[in-house]
């Protein structure tokens, strides 16, 4: 009696449809072109770290690398090659994971040194059958920082025969000394068209029917990475049996219907709440995440504002025809202050959804906030307004209109209501009160020496000491400023004179450094100048080179301007027409 045959066991679609070869691997064209003319020309390196986000092939191309290097051809022959055959032993013992020279290490569980250290004495032996032996170290960054001195050395001179081979997701966690010694490759998310393609084609092998649209939430979902959306990939089709719908992939990713979700962002920015509060609610009762919701309209605010400023991102191919058509029409109809009102808004309102404990009604809450909100002028152009049309003084029957964009209804109060798309009538009532009077900003600078006398008069005198000698103007004009700042000055002098003079004058100023251009000397040095050039002036004089010449040994003391009764006095005491302000000794 022959027993049965066991059933072949299921095999997940990440594991697969793995790639084993450089052509199979996809989305990382910039690496496999490296490789290529790496192992044309024979330049291969000792050692590489390969970084990138989970799932995106850091551990599959490190094998493929083994595979590539140890490869001998069918014919057993052969050298490194970027096309391994597959079929020879070493290929085959490689894709198996069965290969002595092949080692791996998962760092994430053997930090210490003392693991290192075998890898240390193990790598003076030459490999038993391969040509290199393959040191594959998986999430290296968790390795102890003894662990990482004690393979400086190695790493830095290892035989000839042994090739290391590093993958992370945080690459900023190795050592600075260990990356010196490797040659980095920095794995990309992989484009979402490149990655529904991809699914395209497996759940054509497997033998699954799958809506286009049903590929691009996942692979949208999968945020490039490869072995994220075959997982996605998996359940979906396991969800549909075999035929996978949109809205079953909505449903099992917790998605609201994009459709739905430009109706809700809609009826919010027309201030249309009691609707917009029942969809959310709908959503939420057919499994949408509220969080989720949120995040969508965040996305859509984004799209409107691109499609605002680059109106052809609609031709793009990842775009439906609802993201193209109607999203195209409501960037029209919104304005850019209220999409980045929008984004502001959303962005706040989903750290408080995710962190709410009822995340429904944080989302309604953050809805309201948002519709209320969707209309008001921005705070520079309710000032525009307030200064190019200020409020009349308000009689004892009635009132002046405020240029709110709404409605003002007169008696004792006045209430504003949001207009442009329909906002919702938020009676914000105002008490009388006395006109507003026009804002009077401060007069600006106008020179670099009034800038610093500004920083003297307003007690900076650490700022204005350094303005006048540590730093050389280069251009100035009112708002802008570029300098040249010598040794001594802060290093991050340019910021502080900038806020400073923002917040004094009450307008934006640039301050730049400028080491290119040529600077005129510093105030002080100007000063100086200054200074021996009215010496020297006066020294010239006629009066004041015959009393130097009747009193040998005298010398210049100070030059100063005369006020005009000064001047008046000294006509009168030396008798000459000097006019008023001239200098004296």
């Amino acid at each position: 009696m022959t027993e049965a045959a066991q059933p072949t066991p299921y095999r997940v679609l990440a594991r697969k449809y793995r790639p084993t070869d450089f052509a199979t691997l996809i989305g990382q064209e910039a690496m496999v072109r490296t490789l290529t003319n790496a192992i044309a020309s024979g330049r291969l390196a000792h050692a590489f770290v390969l970084t990138g986000v989970r799932g995106v092939g850091k551990t599959t191309t490190a094998r493929i690398i083994a595979r590539a290097l140890n490869c001998v051809g069918p014919d057993g022959q052969g050298g490194p090659t970027i096309d391994p055959c597959g079929v020879c032993e070493h290929c085959r013992a490689i894709a198996e994971d069965r290969h002595v020279d092949i080692l791996e290490m998962d760092a994430a569980s053997r930090t210490g040194v003392n693991d290192i250290r075998e890898i240390i004495e193990s790598v003076r032996y030459r490999p038993t059958s391969a040509r290199f032996k393959v040191y594959i170290i998986d999430e290296v960054h968790m390795l102890s920082t003894a662990a990482f001195n004690a393979l400086l050395k190695t790493l830095e001179e290892p035989p000839e025969h042994v090739k290391f081979i590093f993958a992370t997701t945080e690459i900023r966690k190795i050592p600075v000394t260990v990356l010196s010694r490797c040659q980095r490759f920095d794995l990309r998310r992989v484009e979402m068209d490149v990655l529904a393609k991809h699914f395209a084609g497996i759940a054509e092998k497997e033998q699954a029917e799958i809506e286009p649209a049903a590929l691009r939430l996942i692979a949208r979902a999968a945020d490039g990475s490869v072995r994220d959306g075959l997982s996605l990939l998996d359940q979906a089709i396991s969800h549909g049996a075999g035929t996978v719908s949109e809205a079953q992939v909505r449903d099992m990713l917790g998605l609201a219907d994009r459709a739905r979700v430009f109706d809700l962002f809609e009826l919010v920015m027309k201030g249309q709440m009691a609707p917009a509060l029942d969809l959310l609610a709908e959503q939420y009762a057919l499994g949408a995440d509220p969080a989720v919701v949120v995040q969508d309209m965040l996305e859509l605010a984004h799209w409107l504002t691109r499609l605002k400023i680059t109106p052809d991102a609609a031709d793009s191919s990842a775009a439906s025809e609802t993201e193209r058509v109607k999203g195209a029409q409501m960037a029209q109809d919104l304005s850019m202050a209220q999409l980045t009102r929008c984004w502001q808004m959303l962005l706040k309102g989903l750290s408080e959804v995710r962190s709410a404990p009822n995340p429904l009604q944080a989302a309604e809450m953050c809805l309201v906030r948002l519709a209320y909100a969707a209309d008001l002028p921005s705070p520079a152009d309710l000032i525009e307004q307030l200064r190019d049309n200020p409020p009349a003084p308000r009689g004892p029957g009635g009132g002046a209109g405020l240029p709110m964009g709404g409605s003002v209804q007169a008696g004792a109060s006045q209430s504003i209501s949001p207009g442009g798309m329909g906002g919702p009538s938020a009676a914000l009532k105002m008490e009388p009160a006395v006109a507003v009077q026009p804002v009077h900003l401060p007069a600006m600078p106008a020179s670099f020496a009034e800038v610093a006398a500004l920083f003297t008069e307003k007690r900076e005198g650490i700022l204005a000491v350094q303005l006048r000698t540590q730093v050389s103007p280069v251009k100035f004009e009112p708002g802008r400023i570029e300098f040249r700042p010598h040794k001594n000055a802060d290093r991050d002098l340019a910021p502080k004179v900038a806020r400073l003079l923002s917040e004094w004058t009450g307008r934006r100023w640039v301050v730049t450094v400028n080491l290119t251009d040529p600077a005129e000397p510093t105030l002080s040095e100007q000063d100086a100048l200054a200074e021996h050039q009215r010496r020297e002036d006066a020294a010239n004089h006629p009066l004041v080179r015959a009393v130097l010449d009747a009193f040998p040994g005298a010398a210049i003391e100070v030059v100063r301007d005369l006020t005009p009764a000064e001047a008046d006095d000294a006509d009168l005491a030396f008798d000459s027409d000097l006019p008023p302000g001239d200098e004296e000794l």
